[in-house]
C-alpha cells in the first residue's frame, strides 16, 4: 500500500532530536537515576487562577464545541493584551485561538505558503520549523545566527538568502535553542527587509514573557507592518500549562477566514473548557508568570556559572526562554556523542542541537526544567564528564 507524499516530505524532519528524552525517560522508569534537560516542559505549578477556571468549566457541564476562531471574550482578551503591549491596534477580528504555538505554526504556515514557495528562517532553527514548512510543500531557507555575536540576527545575511521565489521571513524571540532576544533596531531592520521585498513576517513569540536581559520587542509593534505580520504565541510556557494546548494567532482579519476554514476540517475549534482557563490567565498579570520569569534567569545564571567549569566548553549566555546553549566543539567529540556519552555515564540528558541547522552545530541544549537543586546536580555531573574527557585526552 502506498502512503501519500506528505509522509515523504515529513519524514527525517526534525524527529530524531527527541530520541535521547525517550531514551532517558525509558532509564529512569526503570529505576535509573536520571535528571532530564531535553524538553522545554514547565515544572513550576501553573496560575491557581488559571486551574480554577478551568475545572469550574468542566463541573459547569462546558464540555461541548465552541466557536471555531475561539470565543469572543478570549480573542478579545488577547487583542487587549497585546495591543496593549505593543502599542498598537488589534482587535478580535486580528485573533485566532489555535491548538498550542505549534499548531498555531503550522496553521499559518499552510495559510501563508505553498509548494514551491521558499521560508527564510533564522538559523539555528527548532526542530519541528522543517516539519512544518514541509508539510505546506514549501521549503526552508537558513539565515544564520552568528554565535560569535550572541546569535543576533545580521540583516545582511537574512537579504542574501531571500530570492524572488521568498515568501515568509520567520523568525522567533526569545530565540529557541540560543536564548537570544532581539533587540528593536533588529526587529526593525527585520521589518524594513520584509516591506522592501514584499514578506510575510512570521514572528514565533511563545517565550515573549520570558525575556530577562531586555524587554521583548514583539513583531505587532512594528509600524506600517499589520498587513504583513503573523505574531503566534501560547500560554505552553508563561504559564506552565504546555498540556493545554491554547495558543493563539495575530494577523489581519482576512488570514482569520482562512484559518476558520483549516480550523474547521481539523481540530473544529479548541476545547471549551481550556478557554474558559484561559479567559482567567488574561484577566490580570499574574504573580506567577513574573515568578516563572525569575526562576528561568536565576537557572540561567545557575547552569552558567556551575559549566564555567567544565573544561572544552563554552556557555552561551541566554537573555531569555528556558534554555542553556553549550559550546562543546573543543571537547573533541561531536555533539550527538557527547550527549549519549553523558546519559550513559552520568545520567543526564540533553539535546545535541546538530538537526536545529548548521550554526548550531557543536552545541548541547540544556532545558531549565527541573528544581534548582536538581539542576545543580546536572551542572556538576556534566563539569565532571567534561573533566573526565580532557583527562582521557
Amino acid at each position: 500500500m502506498r502512503y501519500s507524499p506528505l509522509t515523504e516530505r515529513l519524514a527525517g524532519h526534525g524527529a530524531g532530536a527527541w530520541s535521547i528524552g525517550d531514551r532517558a525517560r525509558r532509564l529512569r522508569a526503570a529505576g535509573r537515576d536520571v535528571i532530564v534537560l531535553t524538553v522545554g516542559d514547565p515544572d513550576q505549578e501553573p496560575p491557581a487562577p488559571l486551574i480554577d477556571a478551568t475545572i469550574a468549566a468542566l463541573r459547569a457541564g462546558r464540555t461541548g464545541y465552541a466557536p471555531i476562531l475561539g470565543h469572543a471574550a478570549l480573542r478579545e482578551a488577547i487583542a487587549a493584551r497585546h495591543a496593549r503591549r505593543s502599542g498598537q491596534p488589534c482587535t478580535a477580528d486580528n485573533v485566532t485561538v489555535a491548538p498550542g504555538a505549534q499548531g498555531g505554526l503550522f496553521c499559518a504556515l499552510l495559510c501563508l505558503a505553498g509548494p514551491g514557495d521558499e521560508v527564510v528562517v533564522l538559523e539555528p532553527t527548532y526542530a519541528t520549523y522543517a516539519g512544518v514548512a514541509a508539510a505546506a510543500g514549501a521549503r526552508l531557507v537558513p539565515a544564520a545566527l552568528d554565535p560569535a555575536h550572541g546569535f543576533h540576527p545580521d540583516p545582511a545575511r537574512i537579504a542574501a538568502a531571500i530570492t524572488p521565489r521568498t515568501r515568509i521571513l520567520w523568525i522567533n524571540t526569545p530565540h529557541n535553542p540560543t536564548g537570544a532576544v532581539f533587540t528593536h533596531d533588529e526587529m526593525a531592520a527585520i521589518a524594513e527587509l520584509c516591506r522592501r521585498h514584499d514578506l510575510w513576517l512570521l514572528s514565533d513569540e511563545v517565550y515573549e514573557d520570558l525575556a530577562f536581559a531586555r524587554p521583548h520587542i514583539g513583531a505587532w509593534s512594528l509600524t506600517d507592518m499589520a498587513e504583513r505580520t503573523v505574531v503566534v504565541s501560547s500560554l505552553s510556557k508563561s504559564h506552565a500549562v504546555p498540556a493545554f494546548r491554547l495558543g493563539w494567532i495575530i494577523g489581519p482579519p482576512p488570514l482569520a477566514g482562512h484559518l476558520f476554514r483549516l480550523l474547521l476540517s481539523m481540530t473544529y475549534g479548541s476545547p471549551d473548557f481550556i478557554q474558559a482557563g484561559a479567559l482567567a490567565a488574561f484577566a490580570a498579570d499574574l504573580d506567577e508568570v513574573a515568578s516563572l520569569r525569575a526562576d528561568y534567569a536565576r537557572r540561567a545564571r545557575l547552569v552558567a556559572e556551575l559549566l564555567a567549569d567544565a573544561p572544552n566548553c563554552r556557555v552561551v549566555p541566554p537573555e531569555g526562554g528556558m534554555f542553556v546553549l553549550l559550546d562543546i566543539r573543543p571537547s573533541g567529540l561531536a555533539a550527538p556523542e557527547f550527549a549519549e556519552r553523558l546519559l550513559e555515564s552520568e545520567g543526564v540528558a540533553v539535546l545535541a542541537c546538530d538537526g536545529f541547522g548548521a550554526s548550531a552545530v557543536g552545541h548541547l541544549r540544556i532545558a531549565l526544567s527541573v528544581a534548582d537543586a536538581r539542576l545543580a546536580e546536572a551542572g556538576r555531573r556534566i563539569v565532571r564528564f567534561a573533566r573526565g574527557l580532557a583527562a582521557g585526552a
